[in-house]
């Protein structure tokens, strides 16, 4: 099935992929953004229609695109966002809209969003299914407010929504990206680089292309439904060091620790004390999903992208969300050494 698409937010990291997914699977393509950062130059020789407009007036930007088959709502965040997809019942046909992972709760009530230690890290057995229990619905933190979006939406009733559920999402166009960390490392050719948990933490990635053609997907397929989102075989810390690395032909020792040191050397931006996955069955079983690409091979285009960010500007000024989620990690190169000499001694 193709359609007319608007995708909501389509200058950003899943915008950017889910326009290019559609484009190719023959979709008409409405990208509607608030113009604070620009669409690719070869969009409109391609046929997508550009609409810049705060999301306050979606519904009048979906009347001024003539309408959809599907939204896409790549930013929607709490249930002021919910009813405002809601209000587009007579325009559009369906919507797909993304959540997040970090919603799930482990059976002691456990989640992401008070995990600070160890202790209190959710606890899965295996990845976690779509009917795993959540965080309650509320205002108080990302994971709630998304909880919020995603039960407004679905209890309804008046518009088919496919909910997605990402998680550490990866590729062009992000505004924090993780892989800065063992990218700055490669091109500073750090001879070794500590890995907490021995390097074998495993949270979840999620490909900007594989969430893209997981859209796709949906949106040829309307029926209100919450579907994880995660790449294949998901890699490890260490694997993910060693795809960086490869890329620009950084192959450094891997020092493996138990846990982080107290000054944080050894954490990564994707550390964790016990796996945090998802499985894909259900998009596969219902949709019949297949993944565009494993982490290895979409990480190539991150980086060529993220080097040219980097050869402009210094990371801090590049990415500066990276300062208040990682700023503490990125180049704490003083520690890691000292650590690092320490061990030798």
């Amino acid at each position: 099935m193709s359609g007319h698409a608007i995708i909501v937010g389509s200058t950003g990291q899943i915008g950017r992929a889910s326009v290019e997914a559609l484009l190719s699977a023959g979709w008409a393509v409405t990208s509607l953004h608030r113009g604070t950062t620009t669409q690719p130059a070869d969009w409109p020789e391609r046929g997508v229609v550009e609409v810049r407009a705060d999301r306050a007036d979606l519904l009048a930007a979906v009347r001024q695109a003539g309408g959809a088959d599907v939204v896409v709502d790549t930013v929607a965040y709490d249930d002021t966002h919910a009813r405002q997809l809601l209000d587009l019942a007579g325009d559009i046909g369906s919507a797909v809209v993304i959540s997040s992972a970090s919603v799930y709760t482990d059976d002691s009530a456990h989640s992401l969003d008070e995990a600070t230690g160890v202790d209190d890290f959710p606890d899965f057995d295996g990845p976690v299914v779509e009917t795993q229990p959540t965080v309650p619905p509320g205002t108080a933190t990302y994971s709630t407010a998304k909880v919020l979006l995603e039960r407004t939406l679905l209890d309804d009733g008046r518009l088919p929504v496919t909910v997605l559920r990402p998680c550490a999402i990866h590729g062009v166009g992000s505004t924090s990206p993780r892989e800065v960390w063992p990218l700055l490392r490669a091109l500073d050719r750090r001879p070794a680089i500590p890995l907490a948990y021995r390097g074998e933490s495993r949270f979840h990635t999620t490909s900007a292309v594989n969430l893209a053609e997981l859209i796709r997907v949906a949106a040829g397929q309307p029926a209100s439904r919450v579907l994880n989102a995660g790449d294949p075989e998901p890699p490890t810390v260490a694997e993910i060091v060693g795809a960086v690395g490869a890329t620009v032909g950084h192959e450094p020792e891997l020092v493996l620790l138990d846990k982080p040191s107290t000054d944080g050397v050894g954490r990564t931006p994707w550390s964790v004390p016990r796996p945090f996955l998802v499985d894909m069955g259900a998009a596969e079983r219902e949709l019949g999903y297949a993944p565009a690409a494993r982490y290895a091979d979409a990480v190539v285009e991150t980086i060529a992208w993220l080097r040219d960010r980097l050869a402009k500007r210094p990371w801090r000024a590049a990415f500066p969300l990276l300062e208040t989620y990682y700023g503490d990690l990125m180049q704490n190169y003083d520690a890691e050494d000292a650590l690092l000499a320490s061990r030798r001694n």
